[in-house]
């Protein structure tokens, strides 16, 4: 059966209280629209249809950008979750499978949690619901089923009944319906209830009035975990962050200190990697097996060797390409640079666009200074290469392989391979200076 998705979004997302529109803020790195999206490619939906309303161009703006003009709906104005979906009929013109109702503000949703919907319309049913037992039912829908499983209808809690609010099986919103009922059954509702609204969740019960079979299917409340407040959006994260912490001890990675390291979406770490306390992986981070990575570092956009170490208080930010056995120490910041096998820069340094070749030695406090206020320019550090502490290395520079820099030297120029840059005033030592000044400046003092 094929599939689709139609990913509501165009709630304002008052309780925010934010000039960024709810669903663009983000849960381990991405934001909440790009985790649905990404939940429609992962579910195989042919087509990914975005309900959005007239309030946010930026919205509109990356709406156009994720799945093209024609794949967008807009709700003007939003008067519930069937109008929503009523909106996003014109774009299903044509297709002939099962329809998934998906919300841009619900970013953990597993994949297989989902599949379970599609396989009971595949196995006969019409209507599919995702429900979950809540540990506080409060202001959920409730799914009323009869004893053989199948779903009568949905009651939201606004409308319910004392017996009905009594029920702990509830709605998540998520829902399977076959396309060819879909449109009918929309065109059914009617908004006579307390919020004066629209409901998808009506559905069901008119399903039921015309023959249609409708069950709910069971994941966990943290599955649907939904976002409308700065403090759902926390429990949100620190719910991913628990995931994936789990995830990766499961798969062999040590953290020494778990609820003080922060994951990102698309975090990848190999085996054999430990990980000490309050270090930070941002987008875009590979971590290779055997890789040690300390205290208080952050990483972002780079990927890192087999057997390297990273920090402690060290930062990788985006291109920092570290092969294996790198050390990069405390305090370093490595940022669009390829670091050679073994090599080293343990203390104080910025390398910033360049490369640096296997087994070099970058000492302490020395800075690629890569930018002329106008343009970013290149340092290449061959094989082998030694460079003095307090080094300054002023791109676009080349050193040769095999090549040493003296401590405290301004490079301006190319090095050749095998040689000894020095680039400092030569030093002056003037004997007894100090004794003659520390007298007069202590009679001066006492003469006050």
């Amino acid at each position: 059966m094929q599939r689709s998705a139609v990913i509501l979004a165009a709630g304002k997302g008052t309780r925010m209280r934010s000039d960024t529109t709810k669903v663009l803020h983000k849960v381990g790195g991405r934001s909440m629209l790009d985790w649905s999206l990404a939940l429609a490619q992962d579910l195989n939906c042919d087509r990914q249809i975005l309900v959005i309303s007239t309030h946010s161009e930026e919205l509109r703006h990356i709406a156009n950008e994720r799945v093209g003009e024609n794949q967008i709906a807009i709700q003007d104005p939003p008067q519930g979750t069937g109008h929503a979906v009523q909106c996003a009929t014109p774009a299903l013109e044509g297709f002939d499978g099962a329809v998934i109702v998906l919300y841009a503000d619900t970013p953990l949703l597993p994949a297989d949690a989902v599949v379970q919907a599609f396989e009971a319309l595949e196995s006969g049913a019409h209507i599919a619901v995702l429900g979950f037992d809540a540990n506080e039912p409060g202001g959920y829908g409730r799914l009323i089923c009869e004893p053989n499983g199948d779903l009568v209808r949905i009651v939201e809690a606004k409308d319910a009944s004392p017996d009905e609010l009594a029920v702990g099986f509830c709605n998540s919103g998520v829902m399977a319906v076959h396309s060819k009922h879909l449109k009918s059954l929309l065109d059914q509702l009617d908004n006579n209830n307390a919020n004066g609204e629209y409901y998808l969740t009506d559905i069901v019960s008119i399903g039921r009035k015309n023959g249609l079979k409708s069950v709910a299917v069971r994941c966990e409340e943290s599955d649907v975990l939904g976002v409308n407040s700065r403090v759902q959006l926390a429990e949100a994260e620190a719910e991913f962050q628990k995931k994936q912490r789990i995830k990766f001890m499961e798969d062999g990675v040590t953290l020494i200190d778990p609820a003080s390291v922060f994951f990102s979406f698309d975090t990848q770490v190999q085996r054999d990697v430990i990980i000490e306390p309050n270090v930070v992986f941002g987008p875009g981070v590979r971590v290779e097996q055997g890789v040690q990575i300390r205290a208080f570092s952050h990483l972002e956009g780079c990927t890192v060797g087999e057997g390297s170490m990273v920090g402690p208080y060290a930062r990788l930010r985006p291109g920092a390409e570290l092969g294996h056995g790198v050390h990069i120490g405390n305090f370093v910041e490595v940022k669009n640079t390829k670091v050679g096998d073994g090599a080293k820069a343990n203390h104080l340094s910025y390398l910033g666009d360049g490369e640096v070749g296997e087994r070099s030695n970058i000492g302490a406090g020395t800075i690629f200074c890569n930018y002329d206020g106008y343009f970013k320019h290149k340092t290449l550090i061959g094989k082998d290469v030694f460079v003095g502490s307090n080094s300054s290395l002023v791109a676009p520079v080349t050193l040769g392989d095999t090549s040493f820099v003296g401590t405290g030297s301004v490079v301006t120029e190319d090095v050749p391979e095998g040689a000894l840059a020095l680039a400092r005033g030569r030093q002056v030592v003037k004997a007894d200076w100090a004794v003659d000044y520390h007298r007069s400046m202590k009679a001066k003092k006492e003469g006050q």
